[in-house]
């Protein structure tokens, strides 16, 4: 049974103080929508919160990623959608002029399939190495080694800036 207790409280608060902001990057970065991602943040520290007890010391931010990501695949899952292969209002060749723009990134991102996607941001926006990728997604680090060639490739391909005069 779920018990609270000040110690307990106040503990959490301080972790949910300095993990925010690192989750609500991700959450953002995996759904392309702040309201997505502020409700996915929500539901991650709350199932955080009642594991709590069970969540070894140090590595909150680490279990709540990994809620994080989970929520964002049963959602998917819930959803049965797949994002398109252009977003509109992208054109290719000219995506990179524009690459500082957060939401360009994630229109990028959302080009991906999930699984690439998932991959590319927590090794590369969340800095993990391919091992704690694998592990928060529950696959092998050979399917996180693959999944990120093939995503950086496939946005590399897509997205390149294509010098002036060539290609015309």
């Amino acid at each position: 049974m779920f018990r609270s207790s000040p110690t307990r409280d106040a503990e959490f608060a301080e972790f949910m103080r300095t993990a925010s902001l690192s989750l609500g990057r991700t959450a953002w970065l995996l759904t392309g929508n702040a309201d997505l991602a502020d409700e996915l943040v929500q539901a991650a520290l709350v199932k955080t919160y009642v594991a709590w007890p069970r969540v070894r010391s140090g590595e909150g931010l680490a279990y709540a990623r990994r809620v994080l990501v989970n929520l964002n695949v049963d959602r998917h899952r819930r959803a049965h959608t797949t994002p398109s292969d252009r977003i509109d209002g992208i054109e290719p060749r000219h995506a990179e002029q524009s690459v500082d723009d957060r939401d360009q990134a994630t229109r990028m991102l959302a080009t991906l399939p999930a699984q690439q996607r998932r991959v590319i941001v927590l090794r590369y926006y969340d800095d993990l190495s391919e091992a704690e990728v694998a592990h928060h997604l529950g696959i092998s680090v050979g399917a996180v080694k693959s999944s990120a060639s093939r995503g950086l490739a496939t946005l590399r391909s897509r997205f390149a800036r294509v010098p002036e005069g060539e290609g015309q």
